[in-house]
């Protein structure tokens, strides 16, 4: 018999692509973050767990629409908990951490779930996976180094002090200066 994590990691899978800077790979390592950073925290993973699995459930959309996926992404998922008659008492928490988990949200995530969704997904643009999904990202949007610079420096270097949680602030220190030294090496060799 399927769990109903199970049921959604299969129905989250049929959705976005294997792989990217928002693909299923990084759903799958956002989890597992998020069960992480949960355990020292003492989430919910009732409501953690389908959070992670469904974070970026309309990435898709946002693509092809614009639409904003944090929230596109929340009405998506009370949909499809409600279809597989996940805990009803669960949903409104399961879609609010979806709602305020990016970066760029204006609301912000006031839950513990919602807190770790949201360190999670950022600790995945940190370290060396941070620099691949970065590169990743420039060559699906047709950009170059200096585009991946660029978001280095917009964004990923402003992250660790954004983190909800002590466990994702201890993980987040690491992943910066790995990433701040990267950065420093590709300039200089790049003669900036």
């Amino acid at each position: 018999m399927v769990t109903p994590i199970e049921e959604i990691h299969n129905y989250v899978s049929g959705v976005l692509e294997p792989a990217g800077s928002h693909g299923m790979d990084h759903t799958e390592r956002v989890t597992r973050m998020c069960i992480i950073i949960g355990k020292y925290e003492y989430a919910d993973m009732g409501i953690l767990i389908p959070a992670a699995l469904l974070h970026d459930i309309a990435r898709p959309l946002e693509k092809e629409r614009g639409l904003p996926h944090e929230t596109e992404g929340a009405r998506m998922a009370e949909a499809y908990l409600a279809s597989i008659h996940y805990n009803p008492v669960l949903i409104p928490a399961i879609s609010a951490a979806i709602r305020t988990h990016r970066f760029r949200s204006d609301e912000k995530p006031s839950t513990p779930e919602a807190k770790i969704l949201s360190d999670a997904d950022k600790l995945d643009a940190l370290g060396a996976v941070g620099i691949v999904r970065t590169f990743m990202r420039a060559a699906e949007h047709g950009g170059d180094i200096n585009d991946a610079t660029f978001h280095f420096r917009d964004k990923l270097l402003k992250l660790k002090d954004l983190m909800y949680t002590d466990t994702a602030r201890d993980i987040a220190g690491e992943r910066h200066a790995f990433l701040a030294k990267f950065l420093e090496t590709l300039e200089h060799e790049m003669g900036k």
